[in-house]
């Protein structure tokens, strides 16, 4: 049967009718209608497709708005998806799309608190029905010309940690071309988005499915990590005060055979970063860039060119403990205690977690990135067992960091030390982690207030070796205080350190250090802890020549400026140096190594320029006590190797005019073994040791001179000394009252002392064990006994009077009539036997002691200075006015009606102040004697002019003894005025004393 053409155009139209009503019509329904019955079925919440269009001869279909959810929040949702497939599929063996796009998606990524997923609930599916495994599994070809996803959105929302993560994309972007499944077909894409907080994402690319590769470049821009701080902070207990972050890199992907990852032109740049814990600041990184980094998976090695910081910001401590808060702030926080079974709540609903999901219709998740691309290459988790793992490699061509501050507080000590390190600045160029060639450090950084540090050389790691060149300056000591002063009585005020030193490591096991150069410490002050005394300073200590190395440290030359200290022999041979050390627990000993090899020490020598010191033997009777000055000198070698002692040579002064010397030899490494030292003092003025005199002799020092030789030697702790003192001129002055004076007559003793010229000589040998030490005190005994055959006792003033037979009559004091210096017959009778007395001993010499008394001299001469001022006063204004006065103010009288007048201005003169106002109620004549009380009690404790009358009184005593008996004024002496109390009969006393010429 033949058709004819018409009919079998009939037939095409008809189909082509058909295929046309079918494919825009009935198909977009019948799709539709399932789509949305389907997801009325399984969707969990109100899910609809507002439309279906397809176009059977281009083979595009779009889906219109879909919605799953509140129609205002939508959990899924999409305005528009597009798909165009080609015709080709058919014939070509796999399924070509040229292209499909995503328009203005949107999803909603929430986890509640129990770790629920928004997406997991969406929908209830079906069991899926377990089918067997094919035996080898192919990719469905696919190949897609061109991928769209335009002007997507994204809400993520996790409520799992203690502080929310919220963030979201609502500019999210991607093209994707010439994706395939199939062999070497190379994909082209573009992926953009950016954040409600102006954060964006950018990345290019290309890459293949089979195999898995891909190679482009990324970029992320103002990444705010508070966004997904809370994820550290549920580990940590940090808290981000800010941070933002930018990053680029290009990297080639290859997972053909092994996952081989390659960074390159790695860019990355923090800013603002912030961490706070405890409510304090920790870490502040204004800036911070790593450029040009690369890193090689494969070869297990990254490169960075450069890292550059500046004005980083830190605060760290030591707790008490010992530990750093830093790194306790790094502890992980201890996990929450799962709640026990009667704890636990029931619930109905689906219990979704991180790790697994409640049944076998919830789709499995995604593996990430670690497990996706490990199932995909099938690597083993590590290396073979006999195959040693191959280290990584850091290379970083220069690390700057600049202007930062290290806060850094030690709580061990009490009190605790804070050290505050900045500006430091740090530069490390060409640095391996392989550590087998150096790198360059460079070091820089301000200590506290004035001090600084730097250091620069070269590093390596394998072995560890360094060769540095270490500068400090201004250092201070003080800062060292917590640390040694529970182990010495001493306390430190003042000290800088100053170096310039090459170190050189060579190794640490052992240790092999070698250190060269010069040091110096200047403005050192150390006192005595308990007493508080200057125990050692000085103003500069220069260390010339400094080598240490092998256990050996020899310095060529010790030069020390004004240095000073405070030396004292006690009574039972100690010094003061010996109880600073603190005992301390018992520790078991510990094995030394070096034990046996102890540290070799050898100075060159020791010069000293300008030197003090104060000296006292307290194992002298009488004691010896002096300050010296002027100290200039030089000891020799010092060398513990050796047993060769070191000569002494030291000359200074005391009180600037007695000399001193010390000569002699000794090993200062071991003092008590052997010591030969002759200290010599000439014309020491004994009144400079009137404070220990008075404590240990229990009188004052009047005057004197000394001239003391002692010689003192040691063999093995064994001590030989002799100790020649001769005494000239001493005079004992007033009585102390001190529970440590020797219990002797010592104003008699020393009288029988003294020889026929004046003087007191002792030989005071002292020998015994300074361990327990032996005096012997039979020499001076026998000496004090041979010169009191030698001079009789001296009497005091009745013994002298009864010389001239005024053995009744108290010579000692002249009384005077209260404000007056006239002598009275009394004064003049005594004054007169006296005379008479001294000429009967010409050695003797008279000392005059003026004496005034506030009390009773104090109103006559107040009284007469406010007579003066009326006199004064009157005298100048008759001058002003023309009128005829007399020669001297002393001879005018002052009428009583204008003293009142007078007084006014002088009491604002001298007082200077204005009368009490309450006086401006008083009378004329009340006002005025008010105003003259308050002068004469102003002028009586006027000490100027109780000083002139002692004076005057003291002036007319000499003058009476000169003038009236012929006394030789040489043997009389004014001394230094004083004050004092009136006597019973009223009159005011000047004391004399007796002397010796």
């Amino acid at each position: 049967m033949r058709i004819s053409k018409k009919t079998l155009l009939v037939s095409c139209l008809i189909i082509s009718f058909a295929y046309t009503v079918i494919g825009f019509l009935v198909l977009p329904g019948v799709a539709l209608h399932v789509i949305n019955q389907q997801l009325d079925k399984y969707a969990n919440l109100p899910a609809h497709l507002s439309r279906v269009e397809f176009n059977p001869f281009s083979m595009e279909a779009t889906l219109w708005d879909l919605h799953v959810g509140d129609q205002d929040a939508p959990q899924l949702a999409f305005h528009r998806l597009y798909i165009n497939a080609e015709l080709d599929s058919l014939w070509s063996g796999a399924l070509h799309l040229s292209e499909a796009a995503l328009e203005r998606a949107h999803g909603e990524i929430l986890f509640a608190e129990d770790g629920t997923l928004n997406l997991a609930e969406l929908f209830t599916l079906p069991p899926s029905q377990p089918e067997p495994e094919p035996a080898e599994q192919t990719v469905f070809p696919v190949r897609l010309d061109r991928l769209g996803l335009i002007k997507n959105s994204l809400h993520f929302m996790d409520r799992r940690p203690r502080e929310p993560v919220e963030f979201g994309y609502d500019a999210l972007s991607l093209e994707l071309r010439n994706l395939s499944t199939l062999p070497e077909d190379r994909a082209r894409m573009t992926l953009s988005a950016s954040g409600p907080y102006g954060a964006r994402l950018d990345w290019q690319g290309e890459a293949t499915l089979v195999p898995l590769t891909s190679t482009g470049s990324l970029r992320i821009q103002d990444v705010r990590l508070d966004t997904f701080w809370p994820y550290v902070r549920e580990e940590y207990a940090l808290k981000l005060s800010d941070g933002v972050l930018n990053a680029s890199t290009d990297y080639q992907l290859d997972l053909s055979e092994r996952t081989d990852l390659q960074l390159s032109k790695v860019q990355l740049t923090l800013s603002q970063f912030g961490i706070d814990a405890q409510d304090k600041p920790r870490l502040r990184i204004p800036l911070l860039e790593v450029r040009d980094a690369a890193l090689d998976l494969v070869q297990q090695r990254a490169s960075i060119s450069a890292i550059n910081s500046k004005q980083l910001e830190l605060w760290a401590a030591r707790e008490a403990n010992g530990q750093i808060d830093l790194m306790a702030l790094l502890q992980p926080r201890p996990a929450p205690e799962a709640p026990t079974e009667a704890e636990a709540v029931p619930t109905t609903e689906p219990q979704i977690t991180r790790q697994t999901r409640p049944n076998a219709q919830t789709p499995a998740p995604a593996p990430d990135a670690q497990s996706g691309v490990a199932a995909a290459v099938q690597e083993p988790a590590g290396p073979p067992a006999d195959k040693p793992a191959t280290p990584w490699q850091l290379v970083i061509k220069q690390i700057a960091l600049q202007d930062y501050q290290l806060h850094l507080l030690d709580r061990v000590p009490e009190p605790e030390v804070a050290l505050e390190l900045g500006p430091l600045n740090l530069s490390i160029s060409d640095f391996d982690s392989l550590g087998e060639q150096p790198f360059n450090l460079s070091l820089d950084t301000g200590l506290n207030n004035n001090g600084q540090l730097s250091a620069a050389g070269q590093v390596t790691l394998k072995p560890l070796s360094a060769d540095l060149q270490v500068v400090t300056s201004n250092i201070d000591l003080r800062l060292a205080r917590p640390y040694f002063e529970p182990l010495v009585r001493i306390q430190l005020r003042s000290g800088q350190a100053h170096a310039g030193l090459k170190v050189a490591l060579a190794g640490v096991s052992p240790l092999q250090l070698a250190v060269t150069g010069d040091a110096q410490v200047s403005q050192l002050h150390v006192v005595d802890a308990e007493r508080q005394r200057d125990l050692l300073k000085w103003q500069q200590l220069q260390l010339t020549g400094i080598a240490y190395g092998s256990n050996n440290l020899a310095i060529q030359q010790i030069d020390l400026q004004q240095p000073y200290a405070r030396f004292i022999i006690n009574e039972d041979l100690n010094t003061n140096f010996s109880g600073l050390l603190v005992e301390q627990p018992s520790k078991p000993a510990a094995p030394d190594a070096q034990a046996s090899n102890p540290l070799g020490v050898r100075i060159g020598g020791i010069s000293l320029q300008d030197g003090s010191a104060n000296f006292a033997d307290f194992s002298l009777r009488p004691n010896f006590a002096t300050a010296i000055a002027q100290l200039n000198g030089n000891i020799g070698t010092l060398d513990n190797q050796s047993t060769r002692p070191a000569s002494v040579d030291v000359t200074g002064k005391v009180d600037r005019y007695a000399p001193v010397s010390i000569k002699g030899k000794l090993t200062p490494f071991d003092p008590l073994n052997s010591l030969d030292i002759a200290t010599s003092f000439r014309n020491l003025e004994l009144t400079t040791l009137t404070p220990y005199s008075g404590k240990f002799a229990g009188y004052r020092i009047r005057k004197g001179r000394l001239n003391l030789d002692l010689h003192y030697r040691i063999e093995q702790g064994q001590l030989n000394a002799d100790n020649k003192v001769l005494l000239e001129g001493l005079q004992l002055g007033e009585k102390v009252d001190s529970p440590d004076a020797v219990d002797l007559p010592v104003r008699l003793a020393v009288a029988l002392l003294k020889d026929t010229r004046g003087n007191i000589d002792i030989q005071l040998p002292v020998t015994g064990n300074l361990n327990d030490p032996q005096f012997s005190v039979m020499p001076i005994v026998w000496q004090t006994l041979r010169n009191l055959v030698v001079r009789a006792v001296q009497a005091p003033f009745k013994f002298i009077a009864g010389l001239v037979g005024g053995s009744e009559q108290d010579l000692s004091e002249v009384g005077f009539a209260p404000g007056t210096s006239e002598l009275d017959g009394d004064a003049q009778s005594a004054l007169t036997t006296l005379a008479a007395a001294l000429k009967e001993r010409p050695v003797l010499t008279l000392e005059i002691e003026g004496m005034s008394s506030a009390q009773a001299d104090g109103p006559m001469l107040a009284t007469e200075r406010l007579n003066r001022e009326y006199q004064q006063i009157q005298f100048k204004s008759l001058q002003a006015m023309g009128e005829d006065v007399p020669t001297t103010p002393d001879l005018l009288e002052i009428d009583e009606d204008d003293k009142p007048a007078l007084l006014e201005g002088i009491y604002r003169a001298r007082l200077k102040q204005q009368p009490p106002a309450e006086w401006s109620e008083l009378d004329r004549e009340e006002r005025a004697a008010r105003m003259q009380q308050a002068l004469i009690s102003f002028w009586s404790d006027n000490d100027l002019l109780l000083r002139r009358l002692a004076q005057s009184r003291a002036a007319a005593i000499k003058a009476y003894l000169v003038d009236s008996t012929g006394l030789d004024p040489q043997r009389l002496y004014l001394v230094d005025v004083g004050k004092t109390e009136p006597s019973t009969q009223g009159k005011v006393a000047t004391a004399l004393h007796l002397g010796s010429q």
